[in-house]
């Protein structure tokens, strides 16, 4: 493995766009905004300078868990994505390819990373490779399979978890049994993971063995009513020690995002209206996370814990996997697009009116609907910015392949662009979608936010160690 340069010396930021100056309309000043964030965002990332097979090569700083390097390497490759500039890719490629991290079976189960991997860590790695393989980004390595065999290796190691000895399925939180929490909770995430891996699975190849198991995951997750079956809340999960019969009603934003994105896979997937609707119904769910105050009307918060101060470093991560997740199924659905935008607007024009912060001017904020930064900069804020505002580039994008078209690519000839170049008049507006009567009137939700955010706030705490 080769040594590659400082991260934050990666890209050129000689024109940089401060994220304050986000034009939501036009298409390079996304383009523009999301590269300093990108920059900001890697700059708190230095495992690339270790030693090889150095367990450092892949992770992030702490007090960041394991699991947020995969999430962040799912940000960044959506990054390349939506932007085109390549300017990480190489640095993606050694953490997704570290020995330390794929491990010897290449799914995402090392030896080094045991005493903290969940099968909810384990899913953001394996939602990771799974856009690698969805967006024919390139596996240059010949002794490492595949991207999409890889994500199977993933999912076929969340399944043989599978718990049906206790509450008739689910998958357990964590995955060892040294491991000090969760050997008996169920939680939305875990879950949902697999359900969304294997709906992704199921589309990008046509396996119907991963389209039952999505549909058995989702079936598991209604019945013990982590799917509220009325809001469409997605709870926290259950526990095994009261026969799953007592739900933990606290909500986060990141897991209404991946039953909703797993949901609208599987509507692309199938055409069947009623994953349509679930995804739809899903979108309704999580308009709780969106404030209805006329000073931030449609912004985003995560109301478990951020009106309190309570949100720990796994949680001032969430809100942007939210972001992506929705941004993905307005691909997927395209009729849900305006309901989607109508939330995530508003949502990135308040995240870059937070980052002014730190010497440089765009260091990001926790609290978007503050209307100021707040002094809470770091990995995760920069991360849910990054992702809520390169978004807006999706629909410029190519959509997740699917079949044949998905193959194994090894040239890694990256073209590098003018990261700040100004796109011309007639190029630079953003590809709009255009509002209909019902989707400007429609508002999410109408839930009394107060009292929900109260009710199983305190025990998902403790079982966070916040209480």
């Amino acid at each position: 493995m080769k040594f590659y340069k400082s991260v934050h010396a990666a890209a050129a930021l000689s024109g940089i766009v401060a994220p304050k100056d986000l034009d939501t309309q036009s298409s390079s000043s996304v383009r523009n905004v999301a590269a300093t964030l990108a920059h900001d965002t890697m700059a708190y990332y230095s495992g690339n300078t270790s030693a090889p097979n150095s367990i450092e090569v892949e992770n992030v700083p702490k007090p960041y868990y394991w699991w947020v390097a995969g999430a962040l390497w799912g940000a960044m490759l959506d990054y390349y994505h939506f932007t085109k500039d390549p300017s990480y890719n190489d640095v993606v490629l050694q953490a997704l390819l570290a020995p330390t991290n794929i491990a010897p079976s290449f799914d995402y189960m090392p030896k080094e990373h045991a005493q903290e991997e969940g099968n909810d860590d384990l899913f953001f790695w394996g939602s990771a490779v799974m856009s690698a393989a969805e967006r024919n980004f390139p596996q240059p390595k010949s002794n490492i399979p595949s991207w999409i065999d890889i994500a199977a290796n993933v999912f076929n190691s969340l399944t043989s978890r599978w718990d049906s000895k206790n509450c008739n399925g689910g998958l357990l939180w964590q995955i060892y049994a040294d491991n000090p929490n969760g050997m008996t909770y169920k939680n939305s995430i875990s879950n949902g993971g697999l359900f969304q891996l294997a709906a992704r699975l199921a589309r990008a190849t046509g396996n119907d063995t991963y389209l039952d198991w999505a549909q058995k995951v989702w079936d598991w997750s209604a019945e013990v009513g982590i799917i509220d079956p009325d809001s469409y809340h997605i709870y926290d999960g259950v526990d095994i020690k009261t026969s799953c019969k007592q739900v933990n009603k606290v909500s986060f934003t990141y897991t209404s995002g991946v039953f909703m994105y797993g949901a609208a896979v599987l509507a692309n997937h199938t055409g069947k209206q009623e994953w349509a609707d679930r995804a739809d119904k899903l979108l309704d769910g999580a308009g709780w996370f969106f404030s209805t105050d006329s000073n931030s009307k449609n912004v985003m918060m995560e109301a478990a814990c951020e009106p309190y101060d309570k949100c720990n470093y796994d949680m001032i991560t969430f809100k942007g996997y939210l972001s992506r997740f929705m941004w993905q199924t307005s691909v997927m659905v395209p009729g849900m697009r305006d309901k989607i935008e109508s939330l995530l607007i508003p949502s990135a024009k308040a995240a870059a009116s937070v980052c002014t912060g730190g010497k440089d001017g765009h260091q990001c904020g926790m609290k978007w609907y503050g209307g100021s930064y707040d002094n809470k900069p770091g990995l995760g804020p920069q991360m849910c910015a990054l992702e809520t505002i390169q978004g807006l580039l999706i629909h410029e994008s190519a959509p997740p392949l699917t079949g044949k078209d998905v193959k194994l690519v090894t040239d890694t000839n990256w073209k590098p662009i003018d990261t700040y170049a100004v796109d011309s008049a007639t190029t630079s507006k953003r590809d709009v979608s255009s509002p209909t009567k019902k989707s400007a009137a429609a508002r999410l939700g109408g839930e009394k936010k107060a009292a929900l955010v109260l009710v199983g706030v305190v025990t998902a705490l403790a079982a966070w160690g916040l209480a």
